[in-house]
């Protein structure tokens, strides 16, 4: 099993800037990709961002590509996405999201979600 637990969501101006952090716990070991992703109202979740746990390759939606970083830090077993540059419409929960082998069952994990509301 795998925890995901999220914080750092809020309300913030447009134009600045918001730090969130996912803490994981569980069978580190066995992820093979971390992410976040996110869920607008009366949107389907979408991907956000994500990092691999070899290579830490990332990969980033084009809508936040230039404003906003996902990074890990693998000693205190947490992921962090910042966000720059934050406009209305990245408004939505995040949800972190761990994947493991699809071997596994589950192979998807996600965490409680965070509030992040971007004012104009």
């Amino acid at each position: 099993q795998v925890y995901l637990v999220e914080s750092g969501g809020g309300l913030v101006q447009t134009g600045g800037s918001l730090r969130l952090s996912c803490a994981v716990s569980g069978s580190i070991a066995s992820i093979n990709a971390m992410g976040w992703y996110r869920q607008a109202p009366g949107k389907q979740r979408e991907l956000v961002a994500s990092i691999t746990s070899v290579g830490s390759m990332t990969n980033y939606a084009d809508s936040v590509k230039g404003r906003f970083t996902i990074s890990r830090d693998n000693a205190r077993k947490m992921v962090y996405l910042e966000m720059n540059s934050l406009k209305p419409e990245d408004t939505a929960v995040y949800y972190c999201n761990a994947k493991r082998p699809i071997v596994y069952s589950p192979y998807n994990y996600w965490g409680q979600g965070t509030q992040v509301t971007v004012s104009s």
